[in-house]
């Protein structure tokens, strides 16, 4: 892809945004960054050292480009993006793959795509193939691949916006870890959100590799396929009498490794999916597999005031992943939920919250619509900020129960991130224990 001279526009200015400028620049390209909302200074000033323009109008330029890069954080039926829908248009993830010479594991799903990339990573290196965790967990492909001399195969989370805007990407193994309703707030429907994920596949074939979970409903595909499942015994690694087994020998003992839940099992099954794929020994891909601690916010105990045990589950921005946190409780469970309303139906989780849940905490755009669907089921008080919903939750738990904040929804109502507000419900946990 030779870009020399090219002029080329980039769209959002975020981290993948900007990892595209600064890559586009080294190829040659003539950039200019546009943003519908306000610019840091030291960002505009970063790239204006590059000869990299940033502006907002960009009506009376759209004409003058050879390409546009949509960041991932962009709709692409937003007004800025459909002001070049007459010029070639891709995506972040389809820019860096042009130019990426080694090998990629892309690994989806609903959840779990953040953990099963950095267990994978962790597995790989221990093994001693040289790998780096990349693309939807924080650090774009588009800035990784400035390092790719000092990589055997890069292991690369990748969501549905990213894979709305691939046309040539084609990972050599692609993990499709689970699916569940997410993100209605930018698709007109479920359908549409699965067959953006859908994409992660369309280029591979019979070379390639495909670790999907055997509950899921895809079509046929054109790799080699390698099917997981926790919950029966009909896929190729299944879950038996606490050990991961593959073709009925077992091949990982949960207890060895420091993850909880079935869906962290399934997260194993599929990295060890890859250890297959890539012939490492079972022995040797537990090592680094048995070694990995999870990230903050997911089922994360912050804390244990009076016997209480506090957790936080931030993570959960959907109600699959509230689902799988509430199905890993044994204790009584205070559940704090709540926040931007993505178009979710929580009656879903009815017969589940009236098993596990003594009482619902209720915050953020969603509280009201989601008392009015569990108040069948448990009693439900309603909380206007993080803070009152801890205060309530503490007056309501005894010793041997647990408060679990799992929101089951996104954050951005009132917050600016799921770390943001799982970094406050820590603090507040912290401040009442002392």
């Amino acid at each position: 892809m030779d870009l020399t001279n090219k002029r080329v526009a980039v769209l959002g200015l975020g981290a993948s945004g900007e990892a595209a400028a600064k890559l586009l620049h080294r190829k040659g390209a003539l950039v200019s960054v546009f943003d519908s909302n306000p610019v840091p200074s030291a960002k505009v000033s970063a790239m204006r050292d590059l000869n990299i323009s940033v502006g907002t109008e960009a009506a009376v330029y759209s004409d003058h480009y050879d390409l546009a890069v949509v960041s991932p954080g962009i709709n692409p039926q937003s007004p800025l993006v459909r002001l070049f829908k007459n010029i070639t248009h891709c995506g972040e993830l389809e820019l860096a793959f042009r130019f990426c010479s080694r090998p990629i594991i892309a690994i989806t799903g609903t959840n779990g795509k953040t953990t099963t990339t950095e267990l994978v990573t962790r597995m790989l290196n221990t093994a001693g193939i040289r790998s780096l965790a990349c693309g939807n967990i924080g650090l774009p492909l588009s800035e990784a691949i400035n390092r790719q001399d000092e990589i055997d195969i890069f292991t690369v989370e990748v969501s549905s916006f990213q894979l709305e805007t691939v046309f040539t990407f084609k990972p050599a193994i692609a993990l499709w870890l689970n699916f569940a309703a997410d993100h209605l707030d930018r698709y007109p429907t479920l359908d549409a959100y699965y067959h953006a994920k859908l994409r992660i596949f369309a280029n591979q074939n019979a070379s390639d590799w495909a670790i999907v979970n055997r509950r899921e409903r895809l079509p046929s595909l054109a790799a080699q396929t390698l099917t997981f499942n926790a919950y029966d015994n009909d896929a190729e690694f299944s879950f038996d009498s606490g050990e991961i087994c593959f073709r009925g020998t077992p091949v990982l003992d949960i207890a060895e490794t420091q993850l909880h839940g079935i869906h962290n099992i399934e997260n194993l099954m599929a990295a060890l999916g890859v250890a297959f794929v890539l012939r490492i020994p079972w022995e040797k891909a537990a090592i680094g597999l048995k070694g990995y601690r999870l990230l903050p916010h997911r089922c994360e105990t912050v804390g244990n005031i009076d016997g209480v045990t506090y957790i936080n589950d931030s993570k959960a921005t959907n109600i699959d992943s509230l689902r799988k946190a509430l199905e890993s409780q044994t204790a009584p469970v205070i559940l704090i939920a709540g926040g931007k309303d993505k178009g979710f139906d929580f009656d879903s989780l009815i017969e589940l919250i009236a098993a596990k849940v003594k009482q619902a905490v209720l915050i953020g755009e969603m509280g009201n619509r989601i008392r009015d669907s569990w108040s069948r089921a448990v009693p439900c008080v309603l909380a206007s900020t993080l803070l009152e919903s801890v205060q309530i939750a503490r007056r309501a738990a005894h010793c041997g129960e647990v408060v679990l904040f799992s929101p089951g929804t996104s954050s951005f109502d009132m917050f600016r991130d799921y770390s943001d507000r799982g970094d406050q419900f820590r603090e507040i946990v912290q401040e009442l224990s002392r």
